[in-house]
């Protein structure tokens, strides 16, 4: 018998089953992931920011969990010698409904307790001198990091305390019992386990389906294209350079990113996805497609969002169209400048009436606790939802 396993090899997974183990070093902790290492899907594949969460509804777990994990990634990364750095972010209006929706997020950062300051037109351009627009917010504190490694780094922390990773292990089946949950691997074994944590990020509906639980949701992939600027184009910023999000859109838009080891990506676009973990060239899976298109939210989100969804197609099939999302900003960048770049998939999860949710959830048996949605800032605030997932179980322990 396990006391402890986790099931999902993220950087949400690796914080909880680490934290685990430091908090009760002699019980039994496993980790199971089904990929041959760590961090291979949305974990290491997105644009490596350590946001400060100037967008969050101020009060909601993104806000919270956010403005803790920049210091306890910070942290992290300064206690193990890890590369970051805090450049910096500027979300930077280009029009006057952007100023408009510039001073609206001016506003919610303040209630969230973040350090930005509001810049005009002319103190842009003299930061910025490769970036147009009619005012900007600095957000002091946001970062870069390798995210990849961070977790890297927390498997490593987790098997030298006693943990067991299981790596190259799919979990095929989950079943509640009196007094564990029985967890059936690929291999034909079965573990049982006193309490379980699911940390599945693009498998996260099939998974609490699996083990029976009642939830209105289902994970929709967005597949996000990135392109990365040539070698002499590493000093076009000195900051990460956002545009003013749509309040009603659930992405960020296209905007220009540095990265820890020097390199500047321009992305992503939000791209509707045909296969949940499709990187390549052809992304198709005939499971992950019907299970959409037989899914009435999937259908609701897609018609409210259709215009967007053209425009996205747009911009991926006629790269052009991706460089004006650009331009828009940086007139700077040219068509050539655009060269390939690793994509990522964002694992959505959209209720049966088409809402998409933006906030942290969970769902729960008596043994049991599913992360149901970790949208981003999922990396930045791993290390305090981990924290969060440790004191749901203690509290299941406790109740027992």
């Amino acid at each position: 018998m396990v006391d402890f396993s986790i099931i999902g090899g993220g950087i949400v997974g690796l914080s909880t089953a680490w934290q685990l183990k430091s908090r009760h070093p002699d019980a039994s902790v496993m980790l199971i992931e089904k990929e041959i290492a760590v961090a291979r899907h949305q974990t290491g594949r997105n644009s490596g920011v350590i946001h400060a969460g100037i967008y969050y509804e101020p009060g909601s777990m993104k806000a919270r969990f956010c403005k803790a994990g920049v210091d306890a990634t910070i942290g992290f990364c300064r206690e193990h010698g890890i590369a970051y750095e805090q450049c910096g972010k500027l979300i930077v209006a280009t029009n006057p409904l952007e100023q408009e929706r510039l001073l609206a997020l001016y506003e919610r950062a303040q209630l969230n307790g973040l350090d930005v300051e509001f810049w005009s037109a002319e103190g842009l351009r003299d930061a910025e001198p490769n970036i147009c627009g009619t005012g900007a917010i600095y957000v002091r504190t946001t970062g870069i990091v390798d995210y990849a490694l961070i977790s890297r780094m927390m498997a490593e922390l987790f098997e030298r305390e006693g943990g067991e990773l299981r790596l190259g292990t799919e979990v095929t089946g989950l079943a509640d019992k009196e007094d564990h949950v029985a967890i059936r691997l690929s291999d034909e074994e079965t573990i049982e386990s006193r309490y379980v944590v699911v940390c599945a990020g693009l498998m996260a509906d099939r998974l609490t389906r699996m083990q029976g639980l009642d939830v209105d949701f289902r994970i929709v992939p967005y597949r996000g294209e990135y392109y990365q600027l040539p070698a002499d184009k590493n000093d076009i910023v000195g900051h990460l350079i956002y545009p003013v999000p749509d309040p009603a859109l659930p992405f960020l838009g296209v905007h220009l990113t540095r990265m820890i080891d020097g390199s500047v990506t321009v992305g992503p676009n939000a791209l509707q996805g045909w296969k949940r973990e499709g990187y390549g060239g052809f992304n198709f899976s005939l499971r992950d497609t019907w299970e959409q298109l037989t899914y009435a939210g999937f259908w609701r989100v897609t018609w409210r969002f259709l215009g967007i969804g053209l425009m996205e197609l747009k911009s991926a099939v006629w790269k052009p169209a991706y460089l004006r999302l650009v331009q828009k900003y940086c007139p700077a960048i040219a068509l050539d400048d655009l060269q390939p770049h690793p994509v990522g998939v964002r694992a959505t999860a959209v209720s049966r009436d088409g809402t998409l949710i933006h906030d942290f959830l969970f769902a729960e048996s008596a043994r049991s606790l599913h992360v149901c949605n970790a949208p981003s800032p999922a990396a930045t605030s791993a290390i305090p939802i981990g924290n969060y997932i440790c004191e749901k179980l203690e509290e299941k322990i406790a109740n027992a």
